[in-house]
């Protein structure tokens, strides 16, 4: 008869030491969700930030190849010819055109969105390189606040 309880005995000590309960697996994924919960708010904040910082950067590079092609051609592109010249010269072609000024194709902002171009009201002026934001909407505030250099 003792036998048969100490046989009981290690046959539930090895069935309890098998594996996790389901409460256990319960208490984890509440702690995994309240971590989720706090911490992912803050990573899509830094993401959007980092898609204004983008856009910035590629404003920058724009107003750059188009700085170098206005020392080529002594002129920015009209509304018309827009950021466009940058890649391609028209035809007729443009006296002075040594482009294309940017590597790859024309970019987009980090929203997929074609950067809009003004050129300068005067010729001692510079032209504006634009991004409508998030949004996409002119003005807002934000990261949906309209970018332009």
């Amino acid at each position: 008869m003792n036998d048969h309880l100490g046989h009981k005995l290690s046959r539930l000590k090895r069935h309890n030491a098998s594996g996790y309960s389901l409460l256990e697996i319960l208490i984890v994924l509440a702690i995994i969700a309240m971590i989720v919960a706090l911490v992912g708010p803050r990573l899509f904040a830094q993401l959007d930030k980092s898609k204004v910082a983008a856009a910035k950067v590629q404003m920058q590079g724009i107003k750059a190849a188009l700085s170098t092609m206005r020392l080529d051609i002594d002129r920015y592109p009209s509304a018309e010819e827009g950021l466009a010249l940058l890649q391609t010269d028209p035809n007729p072609a443009v006296p002075g055109w040594a482009g294309p000024y940017l590597d790859g194709s024309l970019p987009k902002d980090p929203w997929g969105r074609p950067f809009g171009y003004t050129p300068p009201a005067s010729g001692s002026d510079a032209p504006t390189v634009t991004s409508l934001g998030a949004d996409g909407k002119s003005g807002g505030s934000g990261n949906d606040a309209d970018l332009s250099l």
